[in-house]
């Protein structure tokens, strides 16, 4: 990777930077490319005051065949320069969003999930002739199905309240002081994303000091979040006026120096313990008894570390859900030891110990 373009701004044509661009450099992209809205006639609200749509010559296509053809191009330089296990996420609306799925497709890309973001705040539908568009959607994809792709999975759960990150995401759309103004007072770009998105993206798919890539860099959303959650960023925008918005918001943005505040565990990335390693150190012994959390169910520990009891013999994991009369059961959390002070405590805690004597930081 050049680090001269790292954490930097480029105003110019995103294909053509990509394609002078290391191959396999990036770990993330995040591309909000023209939707192609072809909006036509100018929007009015019933008082016949205007409404802000998006009428720039960036996303103005001549026909679909003229938007495909420039979609494959952008995705192609784009697939060049992310690392085999990167991933990519595009987000567009209906009008585009489809045709954006297929071309992924076509070029090898391995789509992981489609998110639905909902606008908490979406602009009404004026005319009354539609359902009001009250979404937009992401695609998520990894170069291949055989990439080892970053998925911070206990993140986003913490995230959400230690419940699973869901892909429908209630987020508002960005207002009040987030949306860059240009010197007339009206907004500086028709389709700033808020922070808030971006912020879940980049948590989800990326690892501190990664390289995110955003071919359409805009008024650089994802730059500002990237800087602030100790990711590497590299724009290319070729609007002259948003680069310059940009770096000036940008320029402005804390970086998190505090590695214990950047940084987050995972239980993936913990090496796995079998329970016969807890017997092997001898932490507990063949013939011990383990008991469900109230004490009311029992097993015996075998020699082979599965366990025997009323309702047969297997593993934590098999006799903690037949214990129950459920399909699946983790083990680690379900059986209990009795310690030395007559307290019932999870064999989990014993993993604990035997991970840090095998695999010390």
């Amino acid at each position: 990777m050049n680090k001269t373009i790292l954490n930097t701004v480029i105003n110019d044509d995103c294909v053509k930077i990509m394609n002078e661009m290391e191959e396999n450099s990036v770990d993330v992209i995040f591309a909000d490319p023209p939707y192609n809205l072809q909006l036509g006639d100018s929007l009015t609200r019933p008082d016949n005051s205007s409404v802000n749509g998006v009428y720039e010559d960036w996303d103005n296509f001549s026909s679909l065949k003229e938007y495909d053809e420039y979609t494959k191009a952008w995705m192609t330089a784009a697939r060049r320069v992310l690392k085999e296990d990167g991933t990519i996420w595009v987000i567009g609306s209906y009008h585009n969003i489809f045709r954006v799925g297929y071309i992924l497709q076509d070029l090898g890309f391995w789509i992981l999930n489609d998110i639905i973001w909902n606008k908490t705040n979406p602009m009404p539908n004026f005319k009354g002739t539609r359902f009001t568009n009250a979404h937009e959607t992401l695609i998520w994809a990894a170069k291949s199905p055989k990439s080892k792709y970053t998925f911070n999975y206990e993140a986003m759960k913490a995230m959400n309240e230690d419940v699973q990150m869901r892909s429908d995401w209630q987020l508002p759309i960005c207002t009040g002081k987030e949306r860059l103004k240009g010197q007339d007072g009206a907004k500086l770009h028709p389709t700033q994303k808020p922070e808030a998105l971006l912020y879940r993206v980049l948590m989800a798919s990326s690892n501190v000091g990664d390289v995110v890539l955003d071919p359409f860099f805009g008024t650089g959303t994802t730059g500002a979040v990237a800087k602030k959650i100790g990711r590497n960023f590299i724009g290319i925008e070729r609007d002259a006026t948003y680069v310059a918005g940009a770096k000036a918001r940008i320029a402005e943005v804390e970086r998190i120096r505090s590695n214990a505040c950047l940084n987050f565990t995972t239980k993936k990335r913990q090496p796995r313990v079998p329970f016969g390693s807890v017997i092997e150190c001898g932490l507990l012994n063949v013939g011990d008894k383990l008991y469900d959390a109230k004490g009311d169910v029992s097993a015996l520990i075998r020699s082979d570390g599965s366990l025997i009891s009323t309702f047969g013999n297997g593993s934590i994991h098999q006799m903690g859900a037949a214990a129950q009369n459920a399909p699946a059961c983790n083990g680690w959390l379900y059986w209990h030891y009795m310690n030395e002070h007559q307290e019932l405590v999870a064999i989990d805690e014993l993993r604990k110990i035997v991970r840090d004597e095998l695999y010390p930081e």
